[in-house]
Parts: structure tokens; sequence; C-alpha cells
């Protein structure tokens, strides 16, 4: 799914803010400096769409593009790597490395550099530029998540690749490295467009992006303060990490007590002792009401605000306290028994389809969901026109202007060439990427995607070609999201292939199977492309921030993203041996629910199918629900370009609403609100503390547990897990 939008709007530095001038709509970052000169506290007010000033008292960093800085940006972009196939495949939600990287990376490389032993290159000097570095690498290094936890693994469940992945691997490898690369190439000319010539106008502040570069810029601040500042952010990310990382790997040999509480099961079983009736109660357990003290989630509650976690939790409510029980009591959707002894006890969560008019609720509601985040991403686009074609207006001239450059690169520059590019950009021009390294590698990834598609996915030439232009089309949109709202909409810039390649295929009689293959590969071809070149522009806009030079990071974002084109299929094949239902929707229980494989199997039986797979009552539904959807997020809108942003907040996000329609659980939106209920009091009563150390901590839950889950994997293939020695004490039938 979607990269979760993290609400930076108050993260790093101690008495760190981000304030609004309602009047102007100009965002403005304060950072306090921590500077020893100061007798009480000096407050810097930052510009995010202009370069932040240069620090005297910083040294200057001539090499900052190190051996260093590039390994271990790698490194923790693979912790990151790791714990987002986990969390993807449990939940569909993926979390970027950006501050994760910059903060642990100022640890690890600046406790080194005030090491009184004195060892070149690696006890040198750390500044905020090789910090930028360092985050840039993780943040490359943990991508390529998406399409292992929703396209190929969706072919697997088809029956379009090999029995076992491990025999995969080489085809997995070359179309991860084709699209990467690609996404990475050609969104080099967007930098000046998106991060420059018309940031402020369009209010493209990259709200991530510019936390990091805040952070970084905070935690370097001359003096012990920001030293000391950013060790107690670090201490809290370590000491929440260690804590998440454990419960996560000690709980499962004891699930129902240390994990997840089944409270409806134990009233049961008290009762049932009791030789009491409690059918409500068996009612719901079977449609999965329990809490789950996942880190990860209250992690991402404390990030995303009580929008989004309210917006989980009551489209959990609609679908499986509401409108499921509804379909089962009126005939249009059916359950199977789990147990003669429970009367009652029934699953609701199967995706085995026979028939569609005898069909389970969580495949009815699917439907209304997958269409309904479909038509608000192209609402959210329609209503930024004037942003998307001013897009690819820039983009065109950014392209014929390298070419021009090209052809009269000995020309001479005309003053008010000279004067206009000294306003426009800092960087000099052996600073910046040049035509001939991003051109050519775009040239040279494209060939390479239209041999991997035709040789070994069966492409028509045609189709490759239309899905490298896909892939352009709905990259760029990407990342005008992303500099617009945080949010990253991958997951529905794949399915927007997806639909168009279906249109594509359907006129070309080719068989289902070939067809399936093709509409998969589309998407992962987008979805990768999109991922990396939204990831990139993210990274040149600390860059910017923090004046690093963007040939620099492109080549750390180079090196990060080959590390992750290795450790994605690695781990997804890591995962799918120690739990091979990952592979099999035929399962009947399985630890990882998959919501994006089944949104994405979904997608591409309704456009290839010769027989539309969706139940009569379910497509009405979807027009309506999704045509609802559409009119509460243009009232958002308008609310929001009123100036009334809490009235607007008073209204779903109908995106994470719809979302809650494709998961087959309810714990995560609980989790949520459990995590922005703490933050929202935490802010009101302590907003100092919560600047310090809120971030830090959300970001120590969420790749804990990440990191957790990979660690019970590796437990699982070598048999040592809970599955073997743990208890089902507390559970369901005592299966949790």
């Amino acid at each position: 799914m979607e990269k979760n939008a993290q609400n930076t709007d108050e993260i790093a530095g101690s008495r760190q803010s981000l304030q609004i001038d309602e009047k102007k709509n100009v965002q403005d970052y304060t950072v306090d400096l921590g500077s020893e000169k100061s007798t009480g506290d000096e407050i810097e007010v930052l510009d995010p769409y202009k370069p932040f000033p240069i620090d005297p008292n910083q040294p200057d960093e001539e090499h900052i593009l190190t051996i260093r800085a590039v390994f271990l940006g790698c490194a923790l972009g693979a912790l990151v790597n790791a714990s987002n196939l986990y969390l993807g495949l449990k939940t569909g939600w993926l979390f970027g490395a950006n501050l994760f990287g910059a903060l642990l990376g100022f640890a690890i490389l600046k406790g080194m550099s005030r090491s009184p032993l004195k060892i070149p290159g690696l006890t040198d000097h750390f500044g905020p530029m090789e910090n930028n570095i360092v985050q840039t690498s993780a943040a490359a290094a943990g991508g390529m998540g998406l399409i292992f936890v929703s396209g190929i693994p969706a072919l697997y469940h088809l029956g379009l690749m090999s029995e076992n992945p491990k025999d995969d691997f080489g085809r997995l490898i070359a179309i991860t490295f084709c699209a990467s690369l690609f996404g990475i190439s050609f969104s080099v000319p967007l930098r000046k467009f998106f991060i420059i010539n018309v940031a402020k106008e369009l209010s493209l502040i990259f709200p991530t992006a510019t936390a990091t570069a805040v952070s970084i810029r905070a935690m370097h601040a001359t003096g012990e303060g920001g030293y000391g500042q950013a060790k107690k952010k670090i201490k809290a990310l370590g000491i929440s990490f260690a804590g998440a990382f454990l419960l996560r790997v000690v709980s499962q040999y004891c699930v129902g007590v240390l994990w997840d509480w089944h409270i409806f099961w134990w009233i049961y079983s008290i009762a049932h002792t009791s030789g009491v009736a409690a059918p409500g109660v068996v009612g719901a357990i079977s449609w999965g009401w329990f809490i789950e003290f996942t880190p990860a989630f209250i992690g991402s509650g404390l990030l995303v605000g009580l929008n989004s976690a309210f917006s989980l939790f009551f489209g959990g409510v609609f679908s499986w306290a509401i409108v499921g029980p509804l379909l089962v009591k009126n005939g249009a959707a059916f359950g199977r028994e789990v147990n003669e002894e429970i009367p009652g006890l029934m699953s609701y969560m199967s995706m085995n389809v026979k028939d569609l008019d005898h069909v389970s609720p969580r495949y009815w509601l699917l439907w209304p969901g997958v269409f309904a985040m479909i038509l608000v991403s192209m609402a959210e686009l329609a209503f930024n026109y004037k942003v998307i074609s001013a897009g690819f207006v820039a983009g065109y001239k950014s392209i014929v202007g390298a070419f021009g450059k090209l052809r009269n690169r000995n020309a001479p520059v005309s003053e008010d060439e000279a004067s206009e590019g000294s306003q426009k950009d800092i960087f000099a021009d052996h600073e910046q990427v040049p035509f001939w390294m991003w051109g050519s590698l775009t040239v040279a990834t494209m060939i390479c995607i239209c041999v991997v598609l035709g040789k070994m996915y069966h492409f028509p030439i045609g189709v490759s070609i239309l899905s490298i232009a896909f892939a352009f089309i709905f990259s760029f949109l990407a990342i005008q999201c992303t500099g617009a709202s945080d949010t990253t909409p991958v997951s529905t810039v794949a399915k927007a292939s997806q639909l168009a390649t279906g249109g594509v295929t359907n006129g070309m009689n080719i068989g289902v199977a070939n067809a399936q293959r093709i509409n998969l590969m589309a998407g992962c071809v987008a979805g990768a492309a999109a991922s990396q070149s939204t990831d990139l522009i993210n990274d040149f806009k600390v860059g910017y921030l923090l004046r690093t030079p963007p040939r620099k990071q492109w080549f750390a974002q180079i090196i990060g993203s080959i590390v992750a084109i290795f450790m994605a299929p690695s781990l997804f094949i890591l995962f799918s041996t120690a739990y091979p239902c990952i592979l099999n929707p035929d399962a009947k229980t399985c630890a990882f629910g998959a919501p994006s494989i089944v949104a994405w199997r979904a997608v591409t039986e309704a456009v290839t199918s010769p027989r539309f797979p969706v139940p009569h009552g379910s497509a009405i539904f979807s027009l309506v629900y999704g045509i609802i959807c559409v009119l509460i997020s243009l009232t958002r809108h308008i609310l929001n370009l009123k100036g009334k942003e809490k009235i607007a907040n008073w209204l779903p996000n109908t995106m994470v609403f719809s979302l809650a329609l494709t998961l087959p659980y309810t714990q995560y939106g609980t989790a949520m609100i459990i995590g922005a209920g703490i933050a929202a009091v935490w802010q009101a009563k302590s907003p100092n503390s919560w600047n310090m150390y809120g971030t830090s901590i959300a970001s120590g839950l969420i790749a804990g547990e990440g990191i957790g889950g990979v660690i019970n994997a590796l437990f699982e293939v070598v048999k040592i897990s809970g599955s073997f020695y743990g208890s089902g004490f507390g559970c369901p039938e005592g299966v949790c």
C-alpha cells in the first residue's frame, strides 16, 4: 500500500516547531541551536524553501561521499528494508528510512569522530552534509519493498511463476535492477522544478525531507547543546527499538498473553465453563475483534495523528461490525464454520471463490475498498491539475534544455542567464548530475526493461514500451503528491498502471495467464520506478536545504539502491520459505494477512478475466461508496483551501478508511488509536518533550518490531520459533 505519511510537523531539535503564518500561508521551522555563545536559548528561523544559512562555526566538509557514510547508510537501510518486508506482508504499510538513517548515522559517526583515537577515514570530522549522505544511502537501501509485498507474491498466487521462489531469484533481481535504476535516472531533471522553481508557489514542502534536514542541522549545531539534544533523541530511539525488538521476538512463545489479547475469547471461555450462553461474544470472536500490542502501529499512531488513526479504526468498524454482519444476515455473503463444538464460531475471511453468488464478506468488501482508493487518488490528482500540468511542462523544458546545453556547451553564457541560474540554484555545473550521466542511464535502463520483460516475462515489445511510459507518467504524479501531502501513493500508481495495461491487453487476443503476468509486472515496474524516483527527489530536497551537491547524493542513491536490489528479493525468499502460506491463497491460517497481495491479485483478475469477477451487489456498492468518498475528499480539499483545517480534520481520511475494507482484521486500527491518543495528550501536556522524543520513539518502535519479525522468520526456518515451542494459552482454539 502507500508509504505511510508521517506527520513530521513537529520534529527535530529542542523547542523546534512548525509555525504557520495564516496570512501568508508560509511555513517556518524554528530550531534551538544550543549555542554555547548565547546566554539564553538561541532560536533560528528557517525557510523550508531556501537553502539553510551556513553555520560559520561548522568546519568545512571537503569529503562527504565517504566509504564510512555510504557503508553505514546501506547497513541502516538494510535494516529498514527487512522491517518493511515484514510490516508490508502483515499490513501493507511501508515506512521510510530518512529519519532513522539520519539519527542513527549521527549517533555512530559523530561518536567515532569525537574519539581520542584518530584513524584516517573513520574518525575524521563528521558534518551535516556527510550525515545527509548517510540518510540518502539508507533511504535508497531501504526501498523496493513494495513490489515484494504486493505484485510479486500475487504472481505466485496466480501460479504464474515457479513453485519455489528460489528458482526465480535471477528473474526477480533483473526486473528490480532495471526498474529501480530507471526511476533514479529519469527523475534527475525534475529536481530543479519541484524543489526550486515552483516549490513555494505550489506549497511543495516535502514535509519528511524538510524535517530530516532540520533534524540534521539541529544535531550538528555548534556547541554542546546540539550534540546533547541529539544524544537524548538517539537514546530514546535506541530504548524504543530494543523494547519493540525484544517484545516481538519473545512474544512468539506466548502470543495470547504478550502480544494479542483475545478478550472476547476469554469472556466466552469463562461463560462456557459456567454454563452460560454467549452468542454475541462468539460473533465478536468470529469477526476478529481483539487487541494487539504491535509497537509498529502504536508508533505509526504517534506519527500520523488522530484523524488517520480514527479513519482506520472506524473503517474497520464499518467493515467488520456493520456491513459484514449485514451481508451475512441478508444472505449476500457467507462464512464457514470453524468448530462444530462451538456453535456460531465462523470464519468470514476466505478469498477462495468458486461461485460469485457464494462469497465471503472479505471478498465482497475488497472491491469497494480497492475501487474507492483508486477513485480518491485520481480525484486528488484532479484537484491539483495546475501542479500536474505545470510539472509536465517543466519536465519537457528540462529535457529540451539539457539537450540544448549538450549541443552548445562551448557557447558563452549571457549575463541574464547567469544571473537567473545563480538565483535559482546554488550549485555549480560540476556539482550537478550532468545530462550524459542520467540520460545514458535512462536509455540503458529502458532497453534493459524491454529485454527483461520480453525474455523473462513474455511481454510484446509494444507493451514493454507502454509499461515504461506508464511508469514515467505515474511516477511523476507520485512525486507531486509527496511534495504536497507527504503521501506517496505508490500502490495506487501501480494499480493505475494495471488498469491501463489491462485495457491494452484486452484487445490483443492473448491468453488469460499471459495477460495476468503482463498486468502484474507492468504494475511492478511502475511501482518500483515511482518509489525510487520519489525517494531521490526527497533526498535532493534534503540536500538542497543542507547545501549538499546533487551529484554526490545521486551516487549515494545508486549505491544504496543496488543494496536494495539484492536485499528485497532475498528477504522475500526468506519469508516465503519460513511462511509458505504467503504464496498460497487457499491457506486457512497464516501469520501474514498480506492485504496488498490480495488487492493486486483482485485488480489483475478483474481486468483480465473474461467475466468480471465482482458480485453484482458489491459492484453497485463500490460505485456508490466510491462517489461518496470522492465527495468527502473534495469537501476536505475545499475546506483546506479556505483555511478551515480544523473543520476538515473532522471528516475521515477516505483513503485510510477505504484501506480498512481491504484489511482482514481490526487490531491495527486499535493500535494506531492508542499511539495517536498518547501523542495528542503528550503534545498538549508537554510540547517541548514531544518535540524532543516523539518521532525518535515512534521510529524505534516501527523499526524494532520489523527487525524482530525478521528474526522470527529465521527462527521459523531453523525450527526454534513459537510455532514449535510456543504456548497457545489465551488464544482461540489455542491458535493465534
